[in-house]
């Protein structure tokens, strides 16, 4: 009796023990600033969005820079109005200049400023996303978007780190645009994939597939040690007499 209670508070430890390490894998994810969707095609037009979750649990984002990357530029960039938000559009000049679609790219955008209006801005636990439309795409493979996010309480995260490839992801991941090789002839008509609430919703789809895995989980170290219980239960009662 001694040896089987053993067993169970072994295996209920076990049990717990895993279950803790899997939810706090999940629960650790950090919710970085994205663009959505992730892929473009290189000379065509597209419609983004800079999603930015707030993870401060006592302040409000109330500024979002986002610095468009000096090896690829864009001549059009153009932003949609966000309720309770301004935008202020800073160009740079393209020196040498770039050809695009037979003309000379000369100026191109370097940085969007999205400001909160007073008392506003995004609060704790809640998310906002900041669409811009953008092309021609230049011919790069990716395009980093490196973005400052303050809060009300003056802290800023800095979402500036370039990925590796082959390693792990950077503790503050900038936003990644994958580029793939597309037609010269590509213009405002034939576009990326349009941003959609629920396709691009990553993050979401990510969170939901890791709860159910977690479930599941937990659901079959039960089971096994529910089994195991059981099976030394059986093996110490005596067997009846016919």
């Amino acid at each position: 009796m001694i040896r089987l209670r053993r067993s169970a508070t072994a295996a209920a430890l076990t049990l717990a023990a895993v279950s803790a390490t899997v939810l706090g894998l999940a629960g650790s994810a950090s919710a970085h600033v994205t663009i959505n969707p992730k892929e473009g095609t290189q000379g065509g037009y597209g419609r983004f969005a800079f999603r930015v979750p707030n993870e401060s649990d006592t302040a409000s984002t109330v500024k979002v820079e986002v610095n468009l990357p000096e090896n690829a530029p864009v001549g059009s960039v153009s932003t949609m109005p966000v309720p309770g938000w301004t935008v202020a559009v800073e160009k740079r000049k393209v020196d040498p200049p770039v050809e695009v679609h037979g003309s000379q790219l000369t100026e191109a955008v370097s940085k969007l400023t999205f400001t909160a209006a007073p008392s506003g801005g995004v609060k704790p636990g809640e998310f906002q996303e900041f669409p811009v439309s953008m092309g021609p795409l230049p011919p790069v493979d990716t395009m980093v978007f490196k973005v400052l996010q303050t809060y009300s309480d003056g802290n800023v995260s800095r979402w500036i780190e370039e990925p590796t490839p082959g390693a792990e992801e950077p503790e503050n991941p900038a936003p990644v645009l994958a580029l793939a090789a597309g037609g010269a002839s590509a213009s405002p008509g034939a576009s990326a994939p349009a941003v959609a609430a629920d396709d691009d919703d990553d993050d979401a789809d990510s969170g939901a597939a890791t709860a159910f895995g977690v479930a599941g989980l937990v659901a079959g170290l039960a089971g096994l040690v529910l089994g195991g219980l059981a099976f030394a239960r059986t093996r110490r009662e005596p067997t009846a007499k016919s």
